[in-house]
């Protein structure tokens, strides 16, 4: 599917350091680099958010990274989805487990936290947000304040991302793919029952 603001062609000299970076961190020059182009200043600003929270250090990444992925997998962001697989792989991540995330409800690869923290995800995805005094309290407890703030904000984070991503038509690049990875595992969706009539 094409993305619903064309994409368009990176240039100049800044242009090109973001293409050759892109190509070294990843292979490739993402299709939303294309999109956002088209604004350097918004682009550049994202790219320093997303930078500066891989600095937080305080929450597991490996929950950061589930969290992100279920919000991904809620959203419907297929690049963002595909992407946090491709990092996982890439930081030494459980794989195992963030090829579950889209299926996490059905999985029993994922620990009692790992469930809390992609649950706690979803309801701040919804809208309006779904979470509940007990789901903060559980996950404040096992973590602690320094880090149920990283996640909280790191979840935030990502539903910029993926929502920004959704809205613009923008889909996965393939990078899990390209890499050799399993593809992502599915949901299981309920049969639909049919109705009386």
């Amino acid at each position: 599917m094409a993305t619903r603001i064309p994409t368009t062609e990176i240039t100049g000299v800044r242009g090109a350091l973001v293409k050759r970076f892109a190509k070294k961190m990843l292979g490739q020059v993402p299709e939303p680099l294309g999109v956002y182009w088209h604004n350097p200043k918004v682009l550049n600003h994202y790219m320093a958010l997303g930078r500066k929270s891989q600095q937080w250090d305080v929450c597991d990444r490996s929950l950061k990274s589930f969290a992100h992925m279920a919000v991904a997998s809620l959203i419907g962001c297929s690049w963002c989805l595909d992407f946090g697989y491709f990092e996982a792989h890439n930081q030494n991540l459980d794989v195992e487990k963030a090829r579950e995330v889209p299926r996490w409800r059905e999985s029993d690869v994922f620990t009692a936290l790992e469930r809390d923290v992609m649950a706690y995800a979803e309801a701040m995805s919804q809208t309006p947000p779904t979470v509940t005094d007990e789901m903060s309290a559980r996950l404040l407890e096992r973590l602690g304040a320094p880090a149920m703030v990283e996640l909280t904000s790191f979840i935030a984070l990502a539903n910029v991302y993926t929502r920004s991503n959704v809205a613009f038509g923008i889909e996965s690049d393939g990078f899990a793919k390209a890499c050799g990875l399993k593809p992502l595992a599915e949901p299981v969706v309920p049969p639909r029952v049919a109705s009386a009539a």
